[in-house]
């Protein structure tokens, strides 16, 4: 078993741990039948009396509605994160996950009152605006960041403003802009 192991690499600690985290609340609440979601995994207003109302502006992003929502942001986050991970370190990329979710979950509880969050799209927008200042020069904005912005940015202003749909454009935007901020000033 141990030379079996031996070709393995934990190659990228946070964003495999983030998988394999959010992998077993997605197994939790099929179990659980949507519970875990909601108690643990979603955020949305809530008492401030409540101690899991603080818990969940963190952990919404461990939680997902069905598989392909689960499949399809870990699709994007395993193919960008470790490259991001690498280039910046694993803390400041947790760092930059819990603030987003953060920021997103603070921002739906204010603005949205009958709206459950949950799910790994504000980082999946997050990596997908900060994986283009990879290779930035000091002093000039990317082109592929004006692409990507005009790309996904304007599809989900578009999206969000005239469709009706269980999506959080908010989230994508709020991830977006975070990646912008943390590609330009922080990292």
């Amino acid at each position: 078993m141990e030379e079996v192991l031996n070709y393995f690499s934990y190659n990228s600690v946070v964003i495999l741990t983030y998988f394999f985290i959010s992998l077993g609340a997605f197994i939790l609440n099929t179990i659980s039948k949507g519970k875990a979601n909601k108690l643990l995994f979603s955020t949305y207003r809530s008492s401030l009396f409540n101690p899991l109302t603080y818990v969940r502006l963190f952990t919404h992003c461990l939680g997902h509605e069905n598989w392909n929502h689960f499949m399809n942001n870990f699709l994007t986050i395993l193919l960008v994160g470790p490259m991001l991970e690498e280039k910046y370190g694993s803390i400041p990329i947790l760092q930059a996950i819990l603030i987003t979710a953060l920021i997103t979950g603070i921002f739906n509880s204010i603005f949205f009152k009958n709206v459950s969050l949950k799910g790994a799209s504000g980082t999946v927008y997050m990596f997908i605006l900060l994986s283009s200042f990879v290779n930035i020069s000091q002093g000039k904005i990317p082109i592929t960041l004006i692409l990507i912005f005009l790309f996904y940015i304007v599809s989900e202003i578009r999206d969000g403003l005239f469709k009706k749909d269980n999506i959080s454009h908010m989230g994508h935007l709020i991830g977006a802009i975070s990646g912008c901020i943390f590609g330009y000033f922080v990292f």
